[in-house]
């Protein structure tokens, strides 16, 4: 066991912890009301912002697995990098009139958008049921993040002892999270993102040094770890699926709950806008936590025999954490693997807040209690968050960690699935409201499926989220949630045509074109 390494480890997340607590007297509001224990008022302002959407977006498992991928396959890793670049500007456009259209109407949550725009209990349902679905493997997989750095700390073994640091950890983030809701993310996330840069700061100039440079890192690759194989004209190869991965997954990132829980905390739609100019910083260090991978690999960690059982249990997981424990001194490891953890907890808290949201408004005052009050609201979401955790926890105890992995990579290919409702549904309700319901199903179903067979042909089922798509004598493999989002788009459309022709009831729009757009500001003819 590295005992100074875990003291570093046990005083910082001590320090989390209470601040965790203290966060319900920060900015203090009702809590038993959800649009303050859930959104915390609406009240954070473009710092705060920032830091939990980074918090929120970039987590221990991108820390982990990021590099691991890199590690492991080489440069399609890298392919986490376009894509955030290409969602800010998405988010810039889209999300401000999300968030207008919220706050005019109370919305806590995207299903209660689409219900509100579309009229449909059903398809706010199925946007809420997709939502709470994509999140708990997400969930779950923070919980890697901790695993894979307590192991590296000497904290492992079998049955219930090994469990039970994660288990205590995953009580003290329960316990904080009841009681002090979306604050407590929002003022940890502080801290997090402070540990996070001095780690990948310090890792990214110490140990090119120790290894030669980088000049010496990237002679050291193989070649299939830098260049993607050439494409044939019968096959696309990696070039589609790196370009539709990122397309793909910049399209879904802001269509989980956690990432829209995030944005409607903001107090206005402007602190959005500017966070779209300034979260490409995370990308920047999203880049440089990449560059790991190639270090890992130049250091020759999985040859080492000490960490030989190590990469058996968790694979290319551990290869970050490897590093760290070749390459500094036992303090700095502690107060790295602080950072990752620190790192789970963040997204982890705000995941179960969100799908909690989404449970609370979907589907217990839709369906189980209809004259809820504000404090019922509170409670249900308090205790489904509770709920939620302890499923991800069980989740990550009683099945094999590749379980929740395969899911994780299904999470993008159903979440997708909601942006034809959401995100089209902000600038026009041209389509039908069943169409779209349909068109949802045949995307979830189609991209599943995908997944399922993947690229890989003869792999295990869920080994890949690419698909290779065959037209004629072309192979094009891609994302499976970028080609089942066009089939979801062209089956709503070819049924919204019929429905509209036929007449089918559309429902009531609740909402006005002044809604998605900043009040105006009124200014006195004489001062």
């Amino acid at each position: 066991m590295n005992v100074t390494a875990l003291i570093v480890f046990i005083l910082l997340f001590a320090l989390v912890t209470v601040l965790g607590f203290f966060a319900a007297r920060w900015r203090r509001g009702d809590l038993d009301t959800l649009h303050e224990w859930g959104l915390a008022g609406r009240r954070f302002g473009t710092v705060v912002s920032w830091f939990l959407l980074g918090g929120d977006l970039y987590t221990a498992y991108t820390f982990v697995a990021v590099p691991a991928l890199v590690f492991g396959a080489g440069a399609i890793g890298f392919f986490a990098l376009p894509y955030t670049i290409i969602t800010y500007p998405f988010v810039f456009l889209v999300m401000p009139r999300l968030w207008s259209v919220a706050k005019k109407h109370g919305y806590v949550t995207s299903a209660d958008f689409v219900r509100g725009r579309y009229d449909s209990h059903w398809l706010a349902l199925a946007i809420a049921f997709t939502g709470i679905l994509a999140t708990m493997p997400y969930i779950a997989l923070q919980l890697v993040g901790i695993q894979v750095v307590l192991a590296g700390m000497g904290l492992q073994g079998t049955g219930f002892a090994a469990d039970l640091p994660l288990i205590i950890a995953f009580v003290i983030l329960a316990a904080y999270t009841y009681t002090s809701g979306l604050r407590a993310p929002a003022m940890i996330a502080l801290v997090k993102d402070t540990l996070i840069y001095i780690t990948v700061l310090a890792a990214v100039i110490i140990i090119p040094t120790q290894l030669g440079g980088y000049g010496h890192i990237f002679a050291t690759q193989p070649a299939k770890n830098l260049i993607f194989p050439t494409p044939t004209a019968a096959n696309f190869g990696n070039e589609a699926a790196y370009a539709t991965l990122a397309f793909g997954s910049a399209l879904a990132l802001f269509l989980y709950p956690h990432s829209v829980t995030g944005v409607l905390s903001a107090n206005s739609r402007n602190v959005i806008k500017r966070n779209t100019a300034l979260l490409p910083a995370y990308s920047f260090l999203l880049g440089l936590i990449a560059l790991l991978g190639y270090m890992a690999v130049t250091a020759g960690v999985k040859a080492k025999p000490q960490f030989a059982g190590l990469f058996k249990q968790y694979g290319n997981n551990f290869a970050v954490p490897a590093l760290f424990l070749n390459s500094f001194p036992d303090w700095f490891v502690g107060f790295a693997f602080a950072a990752i953890a620190i790192g789970a907890l963040v997204p982890a808290a705000i995941m179960s807040i969100a799908a909690s949201n989404l449970f609370t408004r979907n589907v217990y005052k839709e369906y189980i209690n209809p004259n809820a009050t504000d404090r019922q609201e509170a409670n249900m979401a308090k205790l489904v968050s509770l709920v939620v955790k302890l499923g991800a926890l069980a989740f990550i105890i009683f099945l094999p960690l590749q379980y929740a992995i395969q899911l994780q990579l299904l999470g993008g290919v159903w979440i997708i699935q909601t942006l034809p409702s959401v995100v089209v549904g902000l600038y026009t309700r041209w389509f039908n409201r069943t169409a779209l319901l349909i068109g949802w199903a045949i995307g979830m179903i189609s991209g599943t499926y995908m997944a399922y067979v993947n690229v890989s042909g003869g792999s295990a089922p869920f080994n890949s989220s690419t698909f290779p798509l065959h037209l004629g004598g072309l192979t094009i493999p891609g994302y499976a949630a970028f080609y089942s989002l066009i089939l979801n788009f062209v089956v709503a459309g070819v049924l919204t045509l019929i429905f509209n022709a036929v007449g089918m009831a559309r429902g009531t729009d609740k909402t006005t074109t002044g809604d998605y757009h900043e009040e105006p500001i009124a200014v006195p003819l004489m001062s």
